[in-house]
C-alpha cells in the first residue's frame, strides 16, 4: 500500500500504463501470429496482407514507447525475410 497521496498516484497511472502496453503488445502478438499463420497455409496474397497488418502494429508499437524502435525493426526484418522465402 502506498504511503503518500503521490504514491497512490503513481501506482493508478503505472497500473493505466501497464494495461495499456498489455493491449498493445497484444495486438503485435496476434498480428504476427496471423501472419505465421497465412505462410503455413501457402496463401501469399494473403500473407501479404497479414505481414502489412503485422508490420502496422509494430509500428504504431513502437510510435506509442511500447516497443523500441530496433526492436521493432527486427522483427519486421524477420517477418520480412520469412516472407521472401516463401516466395522463392
Amino acid at each position: 500500500m502506498p504511503n503518500t497521496r503521490t504514491a497512490a498516484k503513481r501506482m493508478k497511472q503505472s497500473e493505466k500504463k501497464r494495461l495499456r502496453n498489455r493491449m498493445y503488445k497484444g495486438r503485435v502478438k496476434k498480428a504476427v501470429k496471423d501472419f505465421q499463420w497465412m505462410l503455413q497455409e501457402g496463401d501469399r496474397q494473403q500473407a501479404l496482407e497479414a505481414y502489412s497488418k503485422a508490420s502496422r502494429e509494430l509500428d504504431k508499437a513502437t510510435s506509442r514507447g511500447v516497443l523500441h524502435k530496433r526492436t521493432a525493426a527486427r522483427k519486421k526484418s524477420r517477418l520480412a525475410q520469412q516472407m521472401n522465402e516463401m516466395a522463392g
